[in-house]
């Protein structure tokens, strides 16, 4: 069972969400919030995509990125941010589909560094097919006011 710093962490992390820029911007929605996990959704639009008319690459690293920041950061109190200070993901199979999911779950949670596990698949008329693996290591920011919340 995954300790949790403030209870209410979903509500926090759903605000986090709702300022980050890029997320607007990509069209993407955090569609569950669980203590040590959230799964953010990427609708298709012609814009995320690359010469093959799959998601960009970038897309899918984009919504790991802050499925795992998000994961680790509904551990953290109130006052602390994260920040992703590394991830790896290997893109496994064509991002094709009407939209993506993309999956972080805390792995192994820590006072300064955490470390997620990242899934994005791509879904079609219901059939789901795993498009890209990874692993996140965080940092844990206290009270930095340079410093946005997650991401």
């Amino acid at each position: 069972m995954l300790k949790v710093a403030d209870p209410d962490f979903a509500e926090r992390t759903r605000a986090s969400f709702a300022r980050q820029a890029i997320m607007q911007l990509l069209g993407a929605e955090m569609r569950e919030v669980e203590a040590g996990r959230v799964l953010i959704a990427l609708p298709f639009k012609p814009e995320l995509t690359q010469q093959h008319g799959f998601f960009h690459g970038g897309a899918t690293a984009t919504i790991a990125d802050s499925a795992g920041g998000y994961a680790g950061f509904t551990l953290f109190g109130p006052g602390e941010s994260v920040l992703t200070v590394e991830f790896k993901l290997n893109l496994i199979a064509p991002a094709d589909g009407d939209c993506l999911y993309a999956e972080g779950r805390v792995k192994k949670p820590g006072r300064t560094l955490t470390v997620c596990e990242l899934e994005v698949w791509a879904e079609r008329n219901g059939q789901r097919k795993s498009c890209a693996v990874g692993l996140q290591t965080l940092m844990r920011v206290n009270d930095r006011p340079d410093i946005a919340e997650a991401g």
